[in-house]
This record gives structure tokens, C-alpha cells and sequence, in this order.
């Protein structure tokens, strides 16, 4: 058994350093928390999330970081188009199997106060967000089947699936469009399994400057949580630390009317419940 079930990753104002820890009051919403400057305390957790050790010693937050760190995740996998009304709104055909695309590690970013940062080959006006549920593997998974990828999940977190839109539309592969640098901001902490009863059971939207733009739930997804991790492990081995980003919702910026697109300044927030808010504001480089 896991010693924790909501956990995060953070800066302690005690000694400056990054520590793993088991948040104290796992009611509250810790991304809302570390916005406002509320108090977050942490009870601190020796070794990694693979291999931890509980303690009893307990530190405050400073700064939340991303609760998987970039250089322990492996690969980032992507799916496309796998809520039913998001593919309506494209109006593209429900998937028959799951649309698949990759990020880079050096995409992974923290919450607030990092920013997602835009570089100058996407200040075009049609940066987009997409608010997404992250598997994160435990184990390493190969052709497992639905019913045991369960034993094979270590937590959920939130992603904002940042995508260059412009980019994106001249080529056949979202890849490079969705994969710049803190196009993957993750948090705001790892919520286990033993937590969440239900991964096809989660309210999940996105708020931009404060008006709520998605708003679905994980009900609405093509192909679940576990359909994906067993898909996914065909003839190919999930190492630990590799993440899944599920598909977003109905209501990204660009089948808006009018658009919506992220500007310089902007406040994004990814909401999922029994998960949290990851908040961040948007930097145009």
C-alpha cells in the first residue's frame, strides 16, 4: 500500500529544497491554494513514488512544482479526439481506435506562479488550451488486458494540452505544435487510485480569465481510462513515470465562436474533481 493519496511535489519554505509529501487537508483544493497563498502543508515522504518511505516530519509549501518530475518520466502519450462531444464539435467521426501523438519530457511545467510560456514561432494569435485527466504508470505495463491495468496505474493529475493551432494545421501530425517547451503543465498534485473509485467519473473543465470555457465529464470519454493503458501496452512496454494525457472535452478556443486563443497575461485553470485546479498565466517570450 502506497503511504499517501494525494501527493505533491513543492518547494519547502523551510529549507528551500524539493520534497515529496502527502498533503495534510486533501479536502482542499492545494492549486486554488497556492494561487490565494493559503497554508499548504505537507507531510513529507523519503524516496521516490515508486519506492517511498512515509515520515512524520511536515513542511510548508512554497511553490508547487509538477508532481511527476520531467527527468523521471520516460515518454508522454497523447490521445486525440476521444471525447464524443469534442469530436462533434469538430466535427469529425467518433474514433474507432485511439488517436495517438507525443510530447517531449522538456514539455512538463509547474503550476502557478510558472507561467506557460509562448515562444516567439507561436505568437500568432492561435495558442489554444485543452484540459485533460493524466494517468501516470506505476509499473512497467506490457499487453495487459483492461481489467488489470488498474494494478498498473499509480495516480491521476491534470494537464493543460497546449497547442499551437496555426502550427498545427500545416502538417498531418500535431506533434511538433503540441510539444514546445511548458506546453504540458501538470498538477496540481497525484491523486491515487485508491482515492479516485472512478477515473470515468470526474467533472473536468477549463476557465480562462475567470469564465468557465469547458465543462464536461469523463463520462464523455470514447475509450476509458483502462481501455487506454491496455491499448497502449500492445507489444510495447509503459515504463514507470510514463503519462497518459486522455483527450479534453468539448469548448477549446478554436471551435468557440467567436475563438478563443491564449494572449499574453492570460489566467487558464484546469479543473478536475478529487484532483484540484492547475492555474497558470500565460508568457508570451
Amino acid at each position: 500500500m502506497e503511504s499517501w493519496t494525494h501527493l505533491i511535489r513543492f518547494v519547502a519554505v523551510e529549507d528551500g529544497k524539493i520534497h515529496l509529501g502527502q498533503l495534510v487537508d486533501s479536502n482542499r483544493d492545494v492549486g486554488e491554494d497556492s494561487r490565494n497563498g493559503y497554508p499548504i502543508h505537507a507531510r513529507l515522504i523519503e524516496g521516490s513514488i515508486y519506492d517511498e518511505k512515509d515520515t512524520q516530519s511536515l513542511k510548508v509549501c512554497f511553490q508547487l512544482l509538477s508532481p511527476i518530475d520531467p527527468k523521471s518520466c520516460p515518454f508522454i502519450r497523447c490521445i486525440g479526439l476521444n471525447y464524443k462531444l469534442h469530436a462533434k464539435e469538430a466535427n469529425f467521426p467518433i474514433p474507432t481506435v485511439p488517436a495517438l501523438f507525443s510530447k517531449p519530457r522538456t514539455a512538463i511545467s509547474n503550476p502557478y506562479p510558472e507561467t506557460i510560456n509562448i515562444p516567439k514561432c507561436a505568437q500568432d494569435g492561435t495558442s489554444d488550451y485543452e484540459a485533460e485527466l493524466v494517468i501516470v504508470i506505476g509499473k512497467s505495463a506490457r499487453d495487459i488486458t483492461a481489467e488489470q491495468a488498474p494494478n498498473f496505474i499509480l495516480g491521476y493529475t491534470a494537464a493543460n494540452d497546449v497547442s499551437a493551432r496555426a502550427i498545427q494545421m500545416k502538417s498531418a501530425m500535431p506533434c511538433f505544435s503540441k510539444g514546445m517547451d511548458s506546453s504540458c503543465p501538470l498538477g496540481p498534485c497525484l491523486v491515487s487510485p485508491t482515492a479516485i473509485h472512478d477515473p470515468q467519473d470526474l467533472s473536468i473543465g477549463a476557465t480562462y480569465n475567470g469564465v468557465t470555457v469547458q465543462n464536461g465529464n469523463t463520462s464523455d470519454m470514447v475509450f476509458g481510462v483502462y481501455q487506454l493503458v491496455a491499448y497502449l501496452s500492445q507489444g510495447t512496454t509503459l515504463e514507470p513515470g510514463s503519462i497518459i494525457l486522455t483527450g479534453t472535452p468539448q469548448g477549446i478556443g478554436y471551435f468557440r465562436s467567436p475563438r478563443i486563443f491564449l494572449d499574453d497575461g492570460d489566467d487558464i485553470r484546469v479543473h478536475i474533481g478529487k484532483i484540484g485546479t492547475l492555474i497558470n498565466r500565460v508568457h508570451y517570450e
